[in-house]
């Protein structure tokens, strides 16, 4: 036996099992799910080939349309909201610019700690008819009858569960961009204050550039992160009242497993994942013109 086949062989046996079991979990369910997507199948009987039929049903439906909506409303939270937000308290802790930073810096990250279930009856709690938000809105309007009507809202339902969102995931990502401006030479940057740079400087020309790939992958974290969105907002709304905070996810769900339309639900799934590449795709072409501009 030669040492390349030799090579070959250990390369398989210690490469093989990893990549049967990411093609038998993975790869093997999104082309079953592709293919599913094209039939009308309610799980016993056969399924009936329909073409494009049920992708002009989803689109054509306003609930995945407002979904949709919801979604994008997510991401935008996700990628302009917790992201920029959890870089700054990264920096401020890095830098030391607040005292008892490894205080700020648990109470932050401990939100993520605790279950999606546990966070949706917590919040349920604080913007009910006896929650502090309504207790605070009564002191502000002087209004003993005041009760909070924002999931009422078709347009404004949704906002409630955007800050509940932001609140428990900036912490993960304040605790990525930490873990990262760890990893920057301290005399990078003792360097240049020696130098006279001010902090504004400091960080524009050095942690930025350093940091343009991790931002990028927080970035594709939070837009596949926020196209799956489910367990809070099930736990939290159940997608009601009418719909109003519904996504595509829990659409998916409710289609698939309560009436019973498999095809239909991976249909659904196909088009978040269609999202997702189409929102990667977009980010990774504006993060290819920054490194080529910041030489990173």
């Amino acid at each position: 036996m030669t040492q390349k086949t030799l090579k070959g062989l250990s390369y398989t046996a210690l490469v093989g099992p990893a990549l049967a079991i990411y093609a038998f979990f993975i790869i093997f369910p999104i082309f079953f799910s592709i293919t599913l997507s094209f039939t009308k199948w309610s799980g016993l009987d056969i399924p009936k080939f329909v073409g494009l039929a049920q992708y002009r049903e989803i689109i054509s439906d306003p609930i995945f349309r407002h979904g949709l909506r919801n979604n994008l409303w997510i991401v935008a939270v996700s990628v302009f909201g917790q992201i920029p937000l959890g870089f700054v308290l990264a920096y401020i802790i890095y830098r030391k610019l607040v005292l008892g930073s490894s205080f700020f810096e648990a109470m932050i990250f401990f939100p993520i700690t605790i279950s999606a279930v546990v966070v949706a009856i917590l919040w349920n709690q604080i913007f009910s008819p006896t929650g502090i938000v309504t207790a605070l809105m009564r002191s502000i309007y002087k209004n003993p009858r005041y009760v909070f009507t924002m999931f009422q809202s078709e347009t404004y339902a949704i906002f409630p569960v955007l800050f509940v969102i932001l609140w428990m995931y900036t912490g993960t990502y304040m605790v990525i961009f930490l873990a990262n401006l760890q990893n920057i030479s301290p005399s990078v940057i003792e360097s240049a204050i020696i130098d006279g740079a001010t902090e504004g400087q400091i960080l524009k020309l050095i942690i930025l550039p350093s940091m343009l790939n991790i931002i990028f992958t927080t970035i594709v974290f939070a837009i596949s992160g926020s196209l799956k969105s489910f367990d809070l907002i099930y736990a939290m709304t159940g997608g009601g009242p009418a719909h109003y905070t519904e996504v595509i996810a829990i659409y998916m769900y409710i289609n698939t497993f309560k009436y019973y339309k498999y095809g239909f639900g991976s249909a659904v799934s196909v088009i978040i994942i269609f999202l997702s590449l189409v929102l990667i795709t977009l980010i990774r072409s504006l993060f290819n013109r920054l490194e080529n501009k910041y030489g990173a």
